[in-house]
């Protein structure tokens, strides 16, 4: 691709990172400290979307610290899914992507459901075009991508998809809880506020990516995530497995960081190796269910698993 080509498609499709500023998108933080957080998590997402576009991945990460890498892949999974969707001519930039950075395969997958969410396309179809176990992450970045953008409906719980879409109704609301941990600012009350506002049969998937939310990204203090079991109450086990989740990926991905180790503990009593060591026992075996069954029976394995090993 020429330099020309590059600078078209940057104006074609770039994204401006002040997307990211709280200002910008209503969202209130509990501290500063918080807020620069999130937003420097939003700003990695645009500039690895952006870096993709311009050919200029590599560079990026080895700008950033690799506590931040899979922020950036996730963003270039989007816009690798995105320019899929808009030059059909020429598809297989989101498996590409994959293929040269498995080791974030789960980073990825949520960023494809941000191309999905972006363009109105059918999520159900982006899902079975996926790995049949994470695919169901695609469902998860949709989910978050929604919330974030527009936070008036689906943080207070007045959308939500249809149950006629099946399990993707679920995986759906673990992204929007994700997103809840950014629209709240890291403040654990306001989040479990903003659950509140939602039918109780949604609270184990909302507190699930809470937990995945709160370890993967971080953004508050020792004291606030010991409260979050507790404001969880009895959905503690869904917020433990969204932190082992947030573990297994950064596990894999070899880019550990301490703001997830300390959620480990506090949300799950364990370290962060100890979880993704579990959550990858428990990860069921192919073929999977296309359905969500073997998914789902992954995560209630796992909340099972440490909520009878937390109260042991």
């Amino acid at each position: 691709m020429t330099a020309i080509a590059i600078r078209i498609r940057r104006a074609v499709f770039g994204l401006d990172p002040r997307e990211a500023l709280f200002e910008r998108r209503g969202f209130v933080a509990a501290t500063t400290a918080s807020q620069a957080r999130l937003e420097t998590i939003g700003r990695t997402f645009i500039a690895g979307y952006n870096a993709w576009l311009a050919r200029d991945l590599d560079a990026e990460l080895a700008r950033i610290p690799s506590e931040l890498h899979g922020f950036a892949v996730e963003g270039a999974a989007m816009a690798g899914a995105l320019v899929d969707r808009l030059a059909p001519w020429r598809r297989g930039r989101w498996a590409q992507l994959l293929a040269d950075r498995p080791a974030h395969l789960y980073m990825i997958h949520v960023g494809a459901g941000w191309a999905v969410a972006r363009l109105g396309g059918s999520l159900r179809r982006a899902i079975a075009r996926c790995d049949s176990l994470l695919g169901w992450l695609v469902a998860d970045g949709w989910g978050f991508h929604h919330t974030y953008f527009h936070p008036a409906q689906w943080a207070s719980g007045q959308r939500r998809v249809p149950a006629s879409w099946g399990y993707a109704a679920r995986a759906v609301d673990q992204g929007v809880g994700r997103a809840l941990w950014f629209v709240a600012g890291a403040d654990p009350a306001r989040v479990a506020d903003h659950i509140a506002w939602f039918g109780s049969e949604r609270h184990a998937d909302l507190w699930s990516g809470v937990g995945l939310a709160a370890a993967y990204a971080g953004g508050c203090a020792l004291d606030d995530l010991a409260a979050l079991p507790a404001l969880a109450g009895r959905f503690r086990a869904q917020l433990a497995q969204g932190a082992a989740f947030a573990a297994t990926a950064r596990h894999v991905a070899d880019n550990p960081a301490a703001h997830t180790e300390a959620a480990a503990a506090a949300l799950a009593g364990r370290s962060a190796e100890q979880l993704a060591r579990l959550a990858q026992e428990l990860q069921p075996a192919p073929p999977h269910d296309p359905t969500g069954g073997h998914y789902e029976t992954w995560r209630a394995h796992l909340a099972e698993a440490l909520a009878t090993r937390r109260a042991a």
